[in-house]
Parts: C-alpha cells; sequence; structure tokens
C-alpha cells in the first residue's frame, strides 16, 4: 500500500487488504489502515513467545488452538460479506475454540481470547480502539500486556457484553485463565 493511500480518507475491505504488498503488515480498523512497523521489539518478541509456548503446551489434544502474529482475524460487521470486512486485526496471539472460523486465511469472527502487547506505537491503539472493538465482537477474554513495566490485565466479558474492570497482575503473580478452568499462567515465568 503506498503512503498516499494510508493518509488519504478512502476506506479500504479486506479485499483490498488481500492486494497490499506481503512484506508490509497492516490492519483495518472500520476501513481505515495502521502500518504495523517497526517490527516488534526483541522484549515484545519473548513475552510473546514465552505465552505461546504454554499456552500451546497447554492446548496439546484440546479443540481450541493459538496462533501468534501475523494471523489474520477478519471482523466482518452485518451486512459485510467476508471479503468486504472492514475490520481486519492482527493480535500478538489469539486463542480460538471454534474450528469453524479458521481457514488457510487466519479467523473470521471473534477469537475467544486475544492478547495484546503494547509498544509506544500502538499503546493507545490497543487500549482504547481494539478494546472497544473486542467487546463489540464478543472477545471472551482480552488481555494487555505491558512490557516495560511487566504488568498484565485481564478483561472479562460479562454476560452484559461488557468488559468487566481489569484484572491487573504484576511480574510476581500467577494468573489464572478465565476461559480455562484449570489453567494458570504464571508470571516470573512470562516477564523473566
Amino acid at each position: 500500500m503506498s503512503e498516499s493511500a494510508h493518509h488519504s480518507e478512502q476506506l479500504f475491505t479486506y479485499q483490498d487488504y488481500l492486494t497490499w504488498p506481503e512484506n508490509e503488515r497492516w490492519e483495518l480498523l472500520n476501513g481505515r489502515p495502521y502500518n504495523m512497523t517497526p517490527a516488534p521489539s526483541r522484549r515484545h518478541q519473548e513475552i510473546s513467545g514465552q505465552l505461546l509456548t504454554l499456552f500451546n503446551n497447554y492446548l496439546k489434544g484440546k479443540t481450541c488452538r493459538v496462533y501468534a502474529a501475523p494471523f489474520d482475524v477478519r471482523l466482518p460487521q452485518p451486512p459485510e460479506s467476508a471479503e468486504q470486512a472492514s475490520t481486519v486485526v492482527q493480535p500478538d496471539l489469539v486463542i480460538v475454540c471454534d474450528k469453524t472460523k479458521l481457514d488457510q486465511r487466519g479467523c473470521q469472527g471473534s477469537p475467544d481470547l486475544v492478547v495484546e502487547i503494547t509498544s509506544p506505537s500502538t499503546f493507545q491503539k490497543d487500549l482504547k480502539d481494539k478494546f472497544l472493538l473486542y467487546e463489540k465482537v464478543g472477545v471472551q477474554e482480552y488481555w494487555i500486556v505491558y512490557p516495560e513495566e511487566n504488568t498484565l490485565c485481564v478483561f472479562n466479558l460479562t454476560t452484559e457484553g461488557k468488559y468487566s474492570r481489569p484484572e491487573v497482575y504484576t511480574e510476581r503473580d500467577s494468573v489464572k485463565v478465565g476461559l480455562f478452568n484449570d489453567l494458570t499462567i504464571e508470571l516470573p515465568e512470562v516477564f523473566a
């Protein structure tokens, strides 16, 4: 995608997104493109890799699957078709338990759990825009990791369809994963 197109007021769809260069990473939020560069920091990658490993080990032999970015999550809103979806995100990690949402391009519809690891360039988008998006589309559990502070905020979807107040964890805590009754993540391992 050219920089001039990025700065225009034009709205884009998933069909447009598929034509952009494969060596560039973009997200679409309500048709507006967001460049995912620069590449994540080493610290970001360490945290992501550790969480991916812990989730992968737990999910062996289970129906749910965990995926790491880049992994397209298409969130078409009625009356949009999958190809006309105006929202495509690439969360750092997603867990999907409904295999009918998975295809060769990624996930179509809401994952069950989303993890976003903040950086200075994504902080506001993760905390505001994506928070509201994931709440609206029914993501059951949303984790926001703050690598510089070694802190995790967990939001769980209530029966009213709104996220609860955040549960805040620090680098010494254990986190009970709401999606699974028997999974606890030890944050000293994640933030080591």
